[in-house]
């Protein structure tokens, strides 16, 4: 099986969201489609883990989000990456409500749709949630944000709590084995330099080795190799999996 394959299936990027009890939530997900034309439902794949889920579940309703093809990482960062126990991730957004009244994120998106929840089935790691749509809008005509195109031009992984999530260790395993088929030659490596910078392709952030990471007590001249495997970017929150080398 070549793991690669599942990659050729194609996704947006959304931002789900719901309240319950004036608690607002949200995330990004990738998996969002349409079912049924007559009645107009949607579905939606939400892992278990995710806080998210429990409030769609609870209050019945949920909107899905269209991000903009160029958009600005930052809102991926906090809504992908960032937890909502620890900050309002609507804070810095223009959102609105419709009739269901789950809050409905307009910054950086092109559509919108309000659902109501019409059945949910359990799949074990996540629930696939199907919703009746009751209203939608088009925000603008610029083009929306393919999967495809965030991973190419950010080289990015699915997060864990992704449906599609694939382990980054399987996916090298799976390159490397294609390389030694083609007979590639062997490229030479490099030894990283302390002076190397790396940037997260969440927010941006960049992690220079002569400065370090003081809020992390990371102490200046760490070179990026030697930082501790479960530092995370400071802005985003995003693991150290999601920076590549300036």
């Amino acid at each position: 099986m070549k793991l690669k394959a599942f990659h050729k299936l194609s996704y947006g990027l959304y931002i789900i969201a719901s309240e319950h009890e004036g608690m607002k939530s949200g995330y990004i997900a990738n998996t969002a489609f349409q079912v049924t034309s007559t009645p107009s439902q949607v579905a939606i794949s939400a892992h278990k883990n995710n806080g998210t889920t429990e409030v769609i579940l609870k209050s019945g309703v949920f909107s899905i989000s269209v991000l903009k093809k160029e958009v600005d990482t930052s809102i991926i960062g906090e809504f992908g990456f960032m937890s909502g126990n620890d900050f309002d991730k609507f804070r810095n957004v223009d959102h609105d409500v419709q009739s269901t009244g789950a809050p409905i994120v307009t910054s950086q998106s092109v559509a919108w749709f309000d659902c109501k929840v019409a059945k949910h089935v359990d799949l074990g790691t996540h629930i696939l949630i199907i919703g009746e749509v009751v209203g939608s809008d088009i925000l603008s005509d610029e083009e929306p944000l393919t999967y495809s195109y965030y991973r190419e031009k950010y080289k990015m992984l699915s997060p864990k709590n992704s449906p599609t999530y694939i382990e980054k260790s399987l996916l090298e395993e799976e390159e490397d084995s294609i390389k030694e088929q083609k007979e590639e030659p062997a490229k030479e490596e490099i030894e990283p330099s302390a002076e190397d910078k790396h940037i997260c392709t969440i927010c941006g952030f960049v992690y220079d080795p002569e400065e370090g990471d003081p809020t992390a007590g990371i102490e200046p001249g760490t070179p990026f190799e030697d930082l501790p495997e479960d530092y995370k970017c400071p802005i985003c929150n995003a693991t150290k999996e999601y920076f590549k080398e300036l």
